[in-house]
């Protein structure tokens, strides 16, 4: 029996061409749906257009955006090695309208992306593989980012060629539609750039038009105190009476303006379902929403990114729904939050108590004031008219 010397592997092509069509292959093999190259560094105009965002306070109460301004303004403040940035996309396209819930009362109307399990888990997943296969194999340092770091990932992905930043401020693609994770590799290689995507909005501006809160002060900008998405995720506090009534059944993030999109005639449904299954959060009944305690919130959405925004948060939300609902079968559970350990919850069950049936929320007014302390929660009682 003889033995054999196992093969040399073959050294890899220099060229930066070559390296970047290889990354390609490989990258479309992992199971991304678009990827691009850009230099590793923004334009002005993206830098200016962010610092007048935040002059103008319109990032509301997310003072994580004032504290790294600097850092997302330019990626090589992240990690000053970085030659080059590769962005990948990967298609989180629906199989319906994801705007038909907003015709069922009864139900929750849960963004596209957080219907799923957390797409942070996957993305970053794959990130990490082709990250690991370009430092193995080209024996270059790379670093990975999604979406939890302070990067401008959609200003990158239009120099990268993805698509281009909409008239709502989201990407945009011709291949793929609205629906799209992000994800970046910087690598400390030059490599050559692919050209930047133009804009192929034209005079149409559907988006803007059928923002249920008017969060686009003019097109090209954001107002994120107003936008749906902000208020049901981000924002900590009670939502603004005046806003709630226009939030309908939406109780977490907004996907009215990605949906109307004309370019979406190209999107493609998810090829990633079976990654991305969990139990169906597509609809979800007010009702059993609205009987969760954190063990049971906690439960039911594990593995989503719904999970992060905790149960509080997540129960005003649907109490704003039911408010809206006009559904008095629920009157109920609301009452009974009126009693619930957290502030935001016992106010927010005020307002949807009076929405469905003022004389109801004078009824229960003595008692649910007794002991109150909370000055939100009195402020809630102080503008709930008598009858």
């Amino acid at each position: 029996m003889t033995s054999q010397r196992p093969k040399a592997r073959p050294e890899p092509d220099r060229d930066p061409a070559a390296i970047k069509a290889a990354i390609r292959v490989r990258a479309m093999g992992i199971g991304f749906d678009a990827i691009g190259f850009a230099p590793a560094s923004l334009a002005p105009e993206a830098r200016e257009h962010l610092q007048t965002f935040l002059e103008q306070g319109r990032h509301g109460d997310m003072g994580w955006m004032l504290e790294k301004v600097d850092r997302r303004g330019d990626p090589k403040t992240l990690w000053p090695g970085a030659e080059s940035v590769i962005v990948l996309g990967q298609n989180y396209g629906p199989d319906g309208d994801p705007l038909a819930v907003l015709d069922q009362p009864d139900r929750g109307g849960i963004s596209v992306y957080a219907r799923h399990r957390d797409y942070h888990d996957i993305v970053k997943k794959r990130l990490k593989e082709l990250g690991r296969w370009i430092a193995e194999t080209y024996q270059i340092d790379i670093k990975v980012f999604v979406d939890t770091a302070p990067v401008m990932e959609k200003p990158l992905a239009a120099r990268a060629g993805i698509g281009w930043q909409g008239k709502h401020t989201n990407l945009v693609s011709r291949e793929l539609g609205s629906w799209l994770f992000l994800g970046e590799i910087f690598v400390a290689l030059p490599l050559p750039p692919d050209a930047a995507e133009e804009d192929h909005c034209g005079q149409c501006q559907r988006c803007l038009d059928v923002c249920p809160t008017a969060a686009f002060p003019a097109p090209y900008q954001l107002d994120a105190r107003r936008c749906i998405s902000y208020l049901t995720i981000e924002h900590a506090g009670p939502i603004p009476r005046e806003l709630r009534p226009l939030i309908g059944n939406r109780i977490y993030g907004c996907d009215d303006c990605l949906s109307v999109c004309p370019w979406n005639k190209f999107a493609q449904v998810t090829p990633h379902a079976s990654l991305m299954a969990r139990a169906d959060l597509t609809a979800p009944r007010l009702a059993d929403l609205a009987k969760l305690d954190d063990a049971a919130f906690r439960a039911l959405f594990s593995g989503s990114p719904v999970k992060r925004l905790g149960r509080d948060r997540f129960i005003r939300n649907v109490l704003i729904a039911i408010g809206n609902s006009g559904q008095v079968e629920l009157l109920e559970v609301v009452e009974g939050l009126l009693y619930d350990a957290a502030p935001v919850v016992r106010g927010t069950a005020v307002w949807a108590l009076s929405r469905l049936a003022p004389a109801t929320a004078q009824a229960r007014r003595g008692g649910a004031l007794e002991g109150e302390k909370d000055p939100a929660v009195l402020a809630e009682w102080a503008v709930t008219p008598m009858l």
